[in-house]
This record gives C-alpha cells, structure tokens and sequence, in this order.
C-alpha cells in the first residue's frame, strides 16, 4: 500500500461533493509529475484529501484509490479547458485514477498545523512553493496526518 496527497480547490470540488458523489475519475491534471505518480497508484492506496485556495487550506480527510489510471477523457473534448491536441485514443497523452470517499475529520488538519509540527518533516506539502497537486507521502506522515485530524 502507498499514500498519496491530492489538492483540489475547495470551491472547485470539495471533500463534501466525493463525499456526495462516493466515487470520481480525478480528471484534468496536467502535470507531468504528478500524471506519473497517478499511474503508480494502487487500488486500495489511501489518499489525504487536502483543499487549496480556500478559506482554510489543509487535508479535510481520507479518500482511496478506486480505480488504477486509465485515459483522462477531458483530453480529447476541445471543448475542454483540459483539450490536448496531441493525444490521440491510441496513444493518450494524460491520466487520471479514481478515488471514493472514505473519511471527513473532525476537524482539517491546517497548512499551519503541517507546517509546525516536528514528526511531519520532510513532507512535501510544507516545502515552500510546493504546488503539486498529487504527491507521494509516507506511512509515517500518513498516519501523523490522520491523528491531527481526530
């Protein structure tokens, strides 16, 4: 089993709206870094489920893996803010996984909260101008993670 942090703007789409929906393909990621750490996702790997750009920034609970990568179809509708010209069916140029919901926090663990405490170091959510929007993380990290938010 891996661990795995995905960012998603709150207003955007929410821990609430997977909870809602109970499963989704995690569409429109147009990073190449972070399209390759989704191809390396397991069914059953455990996801910390963290909103940017929001009031408060930081992993509102756990989601899973539910589906190992498979073509992102976003990239072949040109009407799609996620259009890519050069994928074709046959050779698709990016993916996506899907992920249900598994749990809410009682309360989110904040970007401070991540940033201040000592056992989360190395985690790369704390790094300055970390952006990635799908990233590996640690056993360790995961479950520090998960005790914050009880």
């Amino acid at each position: 089993m891996k661990y795995w942090l995905m960012k998603t703007e709150g207003s955007e789409y929410s821990l609430e709206d997977l909870k809602r929906d109970k499963r989704t393909a995690w569409e429109g990621v147009r990073n190449f870094q972070a399209r390759n750490f989704m191809q390396e996702m397991r069914e059953g790997d455990l996801i910390l489920f963290y909103h940017s750009s929001s009031e408060v920034n930081g992993v509102y609970g756990i989601a899973k893996v539910a589906a190992i990568a498979h073509s992102d179809k976003t990239q072949f509708d040109p009407q799609s803010d996620y259009f890519e010209k050069r994928a074709t069916k046959e050779k698709p140029v990016w993916y996506c996984v899907d992920i249900e919901f598994a749990k809410k926090f009682a309360k989110p663990v904040t970007l401070a909260e991540l940033k201040s405490d000592p056992n989360l170091e190395g985690m790369r959510v704390r790094e300055r101008g970390s952006r990635l929007s799908v990233q590996p993380v640690s056993e360790s990290h995961f479950k520090r993670v998960v005790a914050l938010g009880r």
